[in-house]
């Protein structure tokens, strides 16, 4: 699409999500939520994910946010926080943009280089020379203990925000093959540690990004390092896993020990891969994987506003979830999450009326209003009598200097040899040829050079310009269907051509009659003469030749300048129809890129229905433009503070006109009534259309709404690729958040009600932007995992190779699955 039209579609939809959004409902979390990030690769998620919270959350100010990074991967960064750098010198590290000082805090560990950092050797144990470093370098517990405790006193500032302060709801987010996460347990033992000092109840769940797009080129190494996190992942999430350290350090230095008996670490582990279970890419790639965080950590912390409303909807039940997805044995599965939007479709709202409004101008430039008669096409062009009369009589010179040819010497001839003579043969006894010359140098030269220095070029396009511009329903198409003799009845070219030959017969007659006159004989002529008067009669005869003979002349000549202007006529018309219909083909390009433009935008919007938009839009345009019409006048739109001059914007090349019509589309259409809606009005108004019978691509309401319950479900695709779709304990649990008082979503939960298998419920928000679900799936395992099974064996291979990958001794960790 051009860049043009992309950057007027952005700009308004980002306007109108920005209007519409402030209509919308937010959410408020119960207890108090912290999110831990872990890894270099984890702070891409840190500023994605506050945005989501404070546009979703009413309470969001409130909401902690934690990083442990590396100093080798500071760089990642995108946020200012509370910096703090384990390091020699201790000093504060990068800062890139402002957050809250209090809501952000981040540890920066002085750890080893990475893999892909320092010599072979050093690569084949950093994951495990992590591990070592951070626990035989008290600083860095020493530090993770002092911001800890920091970040649990700026959670108390905010108490009053939550309805409870009896829980804390702890999000632990890592990249699977991130080094950093080899030291989770510790992290997460002592967060829970502390902050359960201040809480009641602590829960805590583990979110592990996987980003199979970033592995090309180090596959190997990554995938290793991913399985061997997963493989630790495993014994955390064992029934009989318990861990004991002293990770507690008090100011003076001393250490006391964080116990965890005998369960699992986390209470869900979620999987979240940039791969659909059908093995495709995610459109919105991790940004689709942090509102799916965002939107659990909601369903599990939700504020219930209408208690009676939320009763009956099917709330979620965490509890419930996880003994649902459990095995017989015992045996905990893994969770994942498919996330999906439907909004107003702007960018193809904003395309399509552009589109229409364009059309419906062609159509009026095309109308031309009333049909206009030949002699106002003629005067349109130039071409009409009175300026044809005009332009002859500056062409031939005047019939005064005939006059004074009679005053030319003539040869001594007497008229008595005169009277037998013809006309011509009586010229050239008494004249030879100085009459002809003098007619050649004074007229027909003369004549000519005028016809050369006349610019009918110039004159004809400056007559249409003129024209153009005081009546502004004639446009490019007239003048290109006016001088088109392909285009029937109408266009001038015809009757031009038809006086053209009717010149041609007047001068084939004229110079007959000019040859008529110079064979006849001198005696036969009628002019006077008088008995034995010879020199008297031979004066007659003079002045008889030229006022007969060469005013014929000037007459001819007349004749043949008139139709060598015609000529001119003809083919300037010609080159006028190039060049209109040059220019009405631009107008028809434009027309025909705009309409691709609004069908692609339609096409690919896929997080929305595109059904109807062509056909709705179409009505709704046209009845705008009728309507500022009835107020302003049927050329409102021709206006110098509308669209103006087509030409001059012409002229000035096709980006000026495509700016100057987006501009008036977006100041004088799009700000119209019918497009003020909400997504829930936009929805139903594009749903109920009124369409012909025999239309086919327009859809009933129940069709539209249909498609969309259909379009939120492929799109809620779970975000992880598994080995068997449907692996033996799959539970899944599907959520709309949208006002469950809508038509739509009165719909869509009647909707497969007697057929599905699936637990279905709606987090009710009141919202004028749009609709989102979320389905959540569990029950799989390790060994369901295609990133597993296909990184299983680089990571056998690898150990094979003399790589290290664990803190811990690898007997103690689960086999292999």
């Amino acid at each position: 699409m051009n860049e043009q039209l992309e950057r007027f579609a952005a700009s308004y939809a980002a306007a109108e999500e920005k209007l519409t959004g402030e209509g919308d409902d937010q959410s408020s979390i119960h207890y108090p939520a912290v999110f831990i990030f872990i890894g270099d690769k984890a702070a891409d998620a840190i500023e994605p994910m506050m945005q989501i919270n404070e546009r979703k959350w009413e309470n969001s100010a409130g909401v902690m946010y934690f990083h442990v990074g590396s100093d080798t991967g500071k760089s990642r960064g995108g946020y200012r926080s509370n910096t703090a750098s384990v390091t020699d010198n201790s000093a504060p590290t990068y800062a890139a943009k402002d957050y809250p000082q209090s809501r952000v805090n981040q540890v920066i560990l002085n750890m080893e280089p990475q893999s892909s950092q320092g010599d072979q050797k050093a690569a084949k144990s950093a994951r495990k020379d992590l591990y070592r470093s951070f626990n035989q370098d008290g600083r860095h517990l020493a530090e993770l203990n002092r911001s800890l405790r920091q970040l649990s006193h700026s959670i108390a500032d905010y108490g009053r925000m939550y309805s409870s302060f009896d829980r804390i709801y702890i999000s632990v987010i890592t990249r699977v093959d991130d080094p950093l996460n080899v030291f989770i347990p510790e992290i997460s033992l002592l967060a829970e540690s502390i902050l359960s000092q201040s809480f009641k109840s602590v829960q805590m769940d583990l979110y592990v990004l996987i980003s199979e797009k970033e592995q090309a080129d180090s596959y190997g190494y990554s995938s290793s390092a991913g399985v061997a996190f997963l493989r630790e992942l495993d014994q955390m999430q064992s029934a009989d896993y318990s861990f004991s350290a002293p990770l507690h350090v008090t100011e003076d230095g001393i250490s006391i020990p964080v116990t965890h008996t005998a369960s699992p670490l986390f209470d869900l582990v979620y999987v979240l891969s940039d791969k659909n279970e059908r093995g495709i890419s995610v459109t919105g790639g991790m940004q689709e994987n942090y509102e799916a965080i965002c939107h659990l950590t909601l369903l599990k912390n939700r504020k219930q506003k209408e208690l009676h409303y939320d009763a009956n909807v099917g709330s979620y039940n965490n509890t419930s979830f996880k003994n649902n997805m459990m095995t017989e044995s015992g045996r905990q599965g893994y969770v994942s999450a498919g996330f999906s939007r439907v909004k107003r479709p702007n960018e193809s709202i904003a395309l399509t009326v552009l589109y229409h409004f364009y059309k419906q101008l062609v159509m009026r430039m095309k109308s031309g209003g009333e049909e206009w008669d030949l002699k106002e096409k003629l005067l349109f062009f130039g071409m009409d009598p009175s300026s044809t009369s005009l332009r002859l009589e500056q062409l031939v010179p005047s019939a005064d200097k005939i006059t004074d040819m009679t005053g030319m010497m003539t040869h001594p001839v007497s008229y008595s040899h005169l009277r037998r003579m013809s006309i011509r043969e009586a010229e050239n006894a008494l004249f030879g040829d100085g009459c002809d010359l003098y007619f050649r140098e004074h007229y027909v030269r003369e004549a000519r050079s005028r016809m050369e220095q006349m610019d009918i070029t110039e004159e004809l396009h400056a007559s249409v310009r003129k024209h153009l511009e005081s009546h502004s329903e004639i446009g490019f198409f007239q003048v290109n269907e006016w001088t088109d003799e392909k285009a029937g009845p109408g266009h001038v070219l015809e009757p031009l051509r038809a006086h053209l030959r009717d010149l041609a017969g007047q001068l084939d007659i004229a110079r007959g009659e000019l040859d008529r006159i110079y064979e006849g004989l001198v005696d036969d002529q009628t002019f006077k003469r008088l008995p034995m008067m010879d020199k008297h009669n031979v004066r007659q005869f003079v002045h008889y030749f030229f006022n007969t003979v060469y005013q014929h002349k000037l007459d001819v000549l007349a004749l043949e300048m008139e139709l060598g202007l015609h000529r001119r006529y003809e083919a300037e018309l010609e080159h006028l129809h190039s060049f209109y219909k040059a220019q009405s083909g631009k107008l028809e390009s434009l027309l025909k890129e705009l309409h691709e433009a609004a069908l692609a935008s339609i096409r690919d919007a896929d997080d929305y229905i595109g059904q109807n938009i062509m056909d709705y839009y179409g009505r709704v345009t046209e009845d705008v433009m009728l309507e500022l019409e009835a107020k302003r006048g049927v050329n409102v739109f021709f206006e110098e503070r509308y669209m103006g001059s087509i030409s001059g914007l012409l002229d000035a090349g096709m980006e000026a006109l495509k700016q100057r019509l987006i501009d008036v589309c977006r100041r004088e259409v799009l700000t119209a009534e019918p497009f003020v809606q909400t997504f829930e009005e936009e929805l139903m108004r594009r749903a109920n259309v009124t369409i012909e019978f025999s239309n086919k691509q327009v859809l009933s309401k129940e069709e539209l709404f249909k498609k969309l319950y259909r379009t939120l479900e492929e799109h809620a695709v779970i975000n992880v690729r598994l080995f068997d779709y449907t692996q033996e304990h799959r539970y899944e649990e599907k959520y709309f958040f949208g006002d469950g008082e809508s038509e739509f979503i009165r719909y869509a939960l009647g909707a497969d009600e007697t057929s599905r298998i699936y637990r279905l419920g709606v987090v009710h928000e009141k919202r004028t932007s749009g609709v989102e679900k979320l389905n959540v799936m569990g029950g799989f395992h390790l060994e369901d995992l295609m990133y597993y099974r296909n990184g299983k064996v680089y990571y056998e291979t690898y150990l094979q190779n003399g790589y290290e990958f664990h803190g811990v001794d690898t007997e103690q960790l689960p086999m292999l699955r």
